[in-house]
């Protein structure tokens, strides 16, 4: 252990014990870190839910001849220390399937998915241009084009895309089975969805490459 140059150890402990109130709960020194005009006393913590950490005391001392003055009393962890994870953002935290029923995930003001509704393009809804002034004020933000990639990516690469097992056995893809319904919009020509009740994908959003063994034109039986 460093030397207390200072010598003001006695004087870091009592200004530990001034901030934490009580006696006890400051320990022994760990340790004293000198740097030119400023040294830094640690002392066990033995706060209550703070193993591992330590009161830091500051003092500095101007020159030799004047006396030493306190800076800062502060908590700081330990190796050993058992401290809270790093901090995520809320919307980072969410994933897909935490929304329960009477819950609210509030989306952000500038969530680059999404833009004004004014600033709807009238391919981007296939609207005529009467619809497009009444479809603007009917929603405050529309999806953007970073928004429009990112569904039709994941929709794409999921479940219910070509590259799914079910897909791989279909006879034929969802483009040419009478129970497809396109979507709307500037995403109609890439996906629909499913409205047959038989199909484990009725009322999901498929990829007209996407298929399964339910298609219309697999199998017209004759009366």
């Amino acid at each position: 252990m460093e030397k207390d140059l200072f010598g003001a150890q006695q004087q870091a402990r009592s200004a530990a014990i001034e901030d934490a109130n009580d006696a006890t709960f400051v320990g022994e020194l760990v340790s004293i870190d000198t740097d030119d005009r400023i040294a830094t006393y640690l002392f066990e913590a033995a706060l209550p839910g703070y193993h591992g950490w330590r009161w830091a005391v500051t003092i500095a001392k101007v020159d030799e001849d004047a006396p030493t003055t306190i800076c800062d009393v502060v908590l700081l962890p330990g190796s050993e220390s058992l401290i809270a994870p790093e901090w995520v953002p809320y919307k980072d935290r969410i994933q897909p399937g935490d929304l329960g029923v009477g819950d609210i995930i509030p989306t952000s003001a500038d969530d680059e998915r999404l833009v004004p509704g004014f600033a709807a393009l009238p391919s981007d809804e296939e609207l005529d241009p009467a619809q497009l002034f009444e479809f603007g004020l009917g929603r405050a933000r529309v999806l953007s084009i970073v928004g429009r990639d990112a569904a039709s990516k994941r929709w794409y690469e999921g479940d219910r895309g070509p590259h799914a097992p079910i897909a791989q056995y279909a006879p034929k893809p969802c483009a040419g089975c009478a129970f497809f319904l396109p979507i709307a919009g500037s995403l109609r020509s890439a996906f629909g969805v499913c409205a047959n009740a038989l199909s484990p994908e009725d009322a999901r959003v498929v990829s007209v490459d996407h298929g399964c063994g339910a298609h219309s034109e697999a199998l017209v039986v004759a009366d």
